[in-house]
């Protein structure tokens, strides 16, 4: 009998090239679809179909919206640090789908996993790092053994299929387009090659010529740095996201072009829409300025950005990992309350805030009065920068500019 092997499967291009490959080596093949959220009721169904089509003794679809939102969404927003400052960890969900390739394999005995991760991405440290952790069976990645047999093996996996009678969907020709829960990606064709990107570039954003003239107005309820409220109705974390992301991306709120270092070495370029997570960094952000203290918004964000590299680079098991989060989680106690976003020609703010927890002097408001004198403030300067004003008067400075 064929040993089994677990495929985590999209019904992409990659992964459909595995299956028949798989089997054509000796193996029998289940799939799994971890659904992250990008998924409806039908692309399932065409999922489960392509998989069975191509060959796959049993197709398992897993549904991990409420795991993808507890054990990154939650964490990164608390945090609030995008990977080198613009890209928000849209990646996130790799984890998820690891995790459940290896539950898996274990339940159903299977001999490896295998995934369809290039040997030029950083997918395939995300899965590699996260199967090791998790389990001892070996992994197989047929398209990362494509690099070195052809220069083009996108064009290699279609004449694959073709050459089998399998369909191969004609969108799949120009794009890589990668959808869950936090938002969307999008490469190849004129992206990769540093080109403007074409209006068919777009997933969950709208155009500019399709954006309303007026402002879009949306409430939003922290309870100790998770939101869980929108325009006063509670929402489960998915649901709620799912509404922001067809809202703000309606105003066009969330897409960018990303440049940036890889986990391997190379420059890689993708166009990004995550309108929701946009909006909820954004009111987040601003509900922590007025609610922690300033040490505290000064010291977290290095934390944060240790986090985000971590889970960005294939580490989301590293111990550190867990160490930096219960910083990062204990560090909001006191986020609570509502943020008014207003979204406008793609971009959104914090236009008011009302916070259970403020930290604001009832007998201050910063340049118009305080509950000091006069003398308390020149005393307070004084003393401030006494040692500053000793140092600078032993040091030799430039002569000051006359007129």
């Amino acid at each position: 009998m064929a040993e089994k092997i677990v495929l985590a499967f999209s019904g992409g291009l990659d992964t459909s090239y595995c299956v028949p490959y798989l089997i054509e080596q000796g193996h029998e093949v289940v799939t799994l679809f971890v659904d992250t959220g990008g998924a409806n009721p039908d692309a399932r169904l065409e999922i489960h179909d392509r998989a069975i089509e191509l060959g796959a003794s049993k197709h398992i679809t897993h549904d991990a919206s409420d795991q993808l939102w507890d054990q990154f969404v939650t964490p990164f927003l608390m945090g609030g640090v995008a990977y080198q400052d613009q890209y928000p960890l849209l990646c996130s969900d790799r984890y998820a789908i690891a995790a459940d390739a290896a539950a898996l394999a274990e339940e159903i005995g299977a001999s490896a996993i295998a995934h369809g991760c290039t040997a030029m991405g950083n997918d395939q440290v995300r899965f590699d790092h996260t199967l090791r952790m998790l389990s001892s069976l070996p992994i197989v990645a047929p398209i990362r053994d494509l690099q070195g047999v052809s220069d083009a093996p996108r064009e290699l996996e279609i004449r694959y299929l073709v050459e089998r009678g399998f369909d191969v969907p004609s969108d799949v020709k120009r794009y890589t387009m990668n959808e869950n829960l936090l938002g969307a990606t999008i490469s190849g064709s004129e992206i990769d090659r540093f080109e403007p990107p074409s209006e068919d570039a777009r997933v969950l954003t709208a155009p500019p010529a399709d954006w309303s003239s007026s402002p879009l107005r949306i409430t939003l309820r922290f309870e100790q740095g998770t939101c869980t409220a929108i325009d006063g109705k509670p929402a489960a974390g998915p649901e709620l996201l799912r509404t922001l992301n067809a809202q703000l991306g309606a105003a066009g709120v969330g897409r960018g072009i990303y440049t940036g270092d890889t986990i391997i070495g190379l420059k890689g370029r993708i166009v990004f829409e995550a309108p929701g997570l946009t909006g909820l960094l954004t009111a987040h952000r601003a509900l922590e300025e007025i609610t922690l203290t300033k040490d505290q918004n000064q010291f977290k964000p290095g934390i944060a950005r240790k986090w985000t590299e971590l889970v960005y680079n294939g580490f989301y098991y590293e111990p550190l990992r867990a160490d930096l989060e219960a910083m990062i989680r204990s560090s909001q106690h006191n986020v609570s309350g509502e943020v008014v976003l207003e979204a406008r020609t793609g971009t959104c703010a914090a236009v008011q805030l009302t916070a259970d927890h403020p930290l604001i002097d009832p007998n201050a408001v910063y340049a118009q009065h305080a509950g000091w004198s006069a003398a308390d403030a020149e005393g307070f300067i004084k003393l401030l920068g006494t040692s500053s004003a000793m140092a600078a008067a032993t040091i030799e400075h430039e002569p000051a500019i006359t007129v």
